[in-house]
């Protein structure tokens, strides 16, 4: 039931849904080692990460070396058990097993000294390289023992690609030092190719072919090891590079859709929970951002406590734009009441006067939040306190009163959820003001009593005829039960098709609530009740929640200053899945 709070929420009768993509969330490198380019040893998080990629490395190569010599040498003895010169020449004791026994031990010592071990960095890239060479070295010496020029070739090749390609799987490298690498480790297959012909008394042009031969060879190994190396230090790169985000660590990705996602996020020094919303700039285009970036410097502006708080916003590098914003762990009303029914009058009364609030700030500075409904008020306890209602998705905001780029503020499309509009949004949507909040809030509060949309059909066209010109139920006739009057009274104003007769204002809203005879009567301990209970099923939800954390790095040098707001048709509205 837990959902991102700072987003808002969608359903199949929204009006609009936030999305958006980014990368599979594994990634092995350390935040500060992908900013920039730096290097993998400047910080103590990146050389741990080194070191154990390295004792990767040395574990794969003596595992396997180790595996194939103690394989080999049972087949030897049993087979030639007992026949001494054989076993001293090609067995256990033979020159080429021992040469091998020398890089599956290079292998242990790697694996050894950098296990569980702090090295200084300076000592981990000559490991890499020192350790890295000495294996191939053992191992082509190894193959050169065979009397047969072909297969001791082969296993020249065979050795020396499984070393540099578990390396370049396993260890971060950049191109010119796996290239430096392979080229000193593949060097001695040419050496060793012009040696064994030269011994076995070979024409100068046999000589020569076998050089070139080795030297092909040669080449496609290099090739092999350096493209997969920097093929696989790219991705690593792109996927950690995806999940650093100025001082935020992404920890859990909580929302999607076509033109983003929502990660649970903490500050990186505060450990403070943050919601991360992403928009690519691929999927809204330049434009779009620009204005999305306006209504979050606009929401910025808010500071009541029943209004989302809204902490930080950039550019990532790859052109992702982010805001960060307080992260709310509780459940929007149209989850609330889909699951557990209507709410008591008292509550509704309760509600509806925090979300009086934050609007009256909002309109006091000259902002209407546009899209107010059940989905984007969240309920939640805050500091010790029950059932605080927060109000989020200020991103479809619109300033009254704007000068600028035409291009960025203006718009005649409808916008808001069909459900919630008032008859001037769908009529004249240019017009909208503090009274068209006022008209949805009084849709929501009866949602909230009925459990039902005041006006409810699968046909858009049709809700939106309903909200021009048909007459509201009061909520007690459409329930089927007697419902306090005064309160049915409040919120039938509300939804008058006049917006002069509506109340005068948020405040003036807030006051005729609170002159309810319901009023007062939901408790702090009746609240505190409801929370203890609904709060043990939350809480095993979220046990069942998996999360790694990640990072993602940003510009801060880039940052639009845009004088404008954000249009109607392009901004979206997110909802978190449900666990």
């Amino acid at each position: 039931m837990f959902r991102n709070p700072a987003i808002g929420a969608s359903s199949p009768r929204d009006a609009c849904v936030y999305s958006g993509a980014m990368g599979d969330p594994a990634s092995e490198l350390p935040a500060r080692a992908r900013i920039r380019g730096s290097s993998l040893t400047d910080t103590e998080e990146g050389r741990t990460f080194f070191g154990q990629r390295l004792s990767v490395l040395g574990l794969c190569i003596f595992a396997l070396s180790g595996s194939f010599q103690v394989v080999q040498s049972v087949l030897t003895i049993v087979l030639y058990w007992g026949n001494v010169p054989i076993l001293t020449r090609s067995g256990v004791l033979g020159s080429a097993s021992l040469l091998q026994l020398g890089a599956t031990a290079t292998a242990g010592v790697l694996w050894w000294l950098t296990r569980r071990r702090s090295l200084r960095g300076s000592w981990l890239p000559r490991l890499d390289i020192g350790a890295t060479i000495l294996m191939c070295g053992f191992f082509q010496a190894s193959a050169a023992m065979e009397s047969d020029l072909g297969q001791a070739l082969l296993l020249m090749v065979l050795t020396t690609l499984c070393v540099l390609g578990t390396r370049a799987i396993v260890v971060p490298s950049g191109v010119r030092r796996t290239l430096a690498i392979g080229v000193v480790c593949c060097a001695p297959i040419v050496v060793l190719c012009l040696v064994l012909v030269h011994r076995a008394g070979g024409s100068p042009g046999s000589i020569v072919g076998s050089g070139i031969n080795g030297a092909m060879w040669a080449i496609v190994l290099i090739t092999i090891s350096t493209v997969a190396s920097r093929t696989i230090f790219d991705l690593r790169r792109e996927v950690g590079q995806a999940r650093v985000l100025g001082q935020y660590t992404l920890e859990e990705k909580i929302g999607s859709g076509g033109m983003g996602e929502v990660w649970r996020a903490s500050h990186a020094m505060l450990r403070r929970p943050t919601a991360i919303k992403l928009l690519l700039v691929e999927r809204t285009g330049e434009a779009s951002l620009q204005r999305f970036e306006r209504e979050v410097q606009l929401t910025a502006r808010l500071t009541h406590p029943n209004t989302v708080s809204i902490f930080d916003y950039g550019r990532a590098l790859d052109g992702v734009f982010y805001f960060a914003m307080e992260l709310l762990d509780g459940v929007d009303l149209e989850r609330l009441v889909d699951e557990h029914g209507p709410l008591p009058p008292e509550r509704v009364v309760h509600v509806l006067r925090q979300v009086c609030g934050a609007l009256a700030e909002a309109h006091g500075i000259g902002l209407v939040h546009r899209d107010v409904k059940p989905a984007n008020v969240i309920l939640m306890e805050r500091g010790g306190e029950p059932d605080v209602a927060k109000v989020v998705d200020f991103g479809l905001v619109k300033e009254l009163e704007v000068s600028g780029n035409v291009a960025l503020t203006g718009t005649t499309a409808i916008l808001g959820t069909p459900l919630y509009l008032s008859p001037e949004a769908i009529v004249s949507p240019s017009s909208v003001d503090a009274q068209t909040d006022i008209y949805a809030l009084g849709a929501v509060g009866w949602f909230l009593l009925v459990g039902r949309p005041v006006f409810d059909s699968e046909n858009l066209v049709a809700v939106c005829s309903h909200h021009i010109s048909s007459i509201p139920q009061r909520p007690s006739a459409r329930l089927g039960r007697p419902l306090p009057s005064d309160l049915e009274d409040v919120l039938l104003q509300c939804l008058d098709k006049d917006r002069n007769a509506r109340p005068a204002g948020a405040r003036a809203l807030r006051d005729a609530l609170d002159a309810c005879e319901c009023a007062g009567r939901w408790t702090e301990a009746r609240a505190t009740a409801w929370w203890a209970q609904f709060g043990a099923a939350q809480a095993a939800a979220a046990g069942r929640r998996s999360s790694a954390p990640h990072t993602l790095a940003i510009d801060l040098s880039v940052r639009n200053s845009v004088d404008a707001t954000v249009p109607a048709d392009q901004l979206p509205v997110a909802r978190a899945p449900v666990a």
